[in-house]
């Protein structure tokens, strides 16, 4: 079962909106032109989706309101921690990497931690939108969705915020490090 799919609790929903809106109020700079208000009327209209957002929180994300896609009708929650999430670092970039990695694996990936969250990762464009409104992963990488044509090829993207600028890298998929993990976006 899913993360997003399990239900929280009255007390945990009441604890996570509150924190949900202290970090939209004291961030504002993220999101001139969008609503509290707005943005908790979303909330409740999608009630599975508190639990991937819960999830975001519980691993060190600090999700928060990035932007408002006017195409889609959604709000996208980003993961706003300074640094990758400390409960998702050390992951390879998916399971056929997990499964390839003989020696010293690591216990997850990345892809499968994002969908059993009910979460995505980051493309390389969304990445470096956030970086737009502030320079994360100055000490740490994350894990971006990579293209089809490089991941047949056995290679993985990651991002970082280095010299005043996002570099886009690569690496074998099977990689992993303490300082790389990925940052995830929710619609709703």
């Amino acid at each position: 079962m899913n993360i997003n799919q399990k239900k929280l609790s009255e007390g945990d929903v009441g604890s996570l909106l509150n924190i949900l809106k202290t970090r939209f109020e004291q961030n504002v700079r993220r999101h001139p032109n969008l609503s509290w208000e707005v943005i908790l009327n979303q909330l409740l209209k999608y009630p599975e989706k508190l639990g991937s957002l819960n999830e975001m929180e519980c691993t060190g994300g600090e999700p928060d309101v990035i932007c408002f896609d006017s195409s889609q009708n959604e709000y996208a929650f980003y993961d706003c921690c300074i640094e990758t999430p400390k409960g998702r670092r050390s992951l390879c970039y998916d399971r056929e990497a997990l499964d390839a990695r003989k020696e010293h694996p690591p216990e997850n990936n990345a892809i499968e931690m994002a969908q059993n969250m009910g979460v995505t990762l980051l493309s390389e464009q969304q990445y470096r939108q956030l970086q737009s409104i502030f320079n994360f992963d100055l000490k740490t990488s994350s894990w971006v969705l990579t293209p089809e044509n490089i991941r047949k090829q056995g290679g993985a993207i990651f991002c970082d915020y280095r010299y005043g600028q996002v570099f886009t890298y690569h690496n074998g998929a099977q990689s992993y490090y303490a300082s790389r993990g990925f940052r995830s976006m929710l619609s709703l």
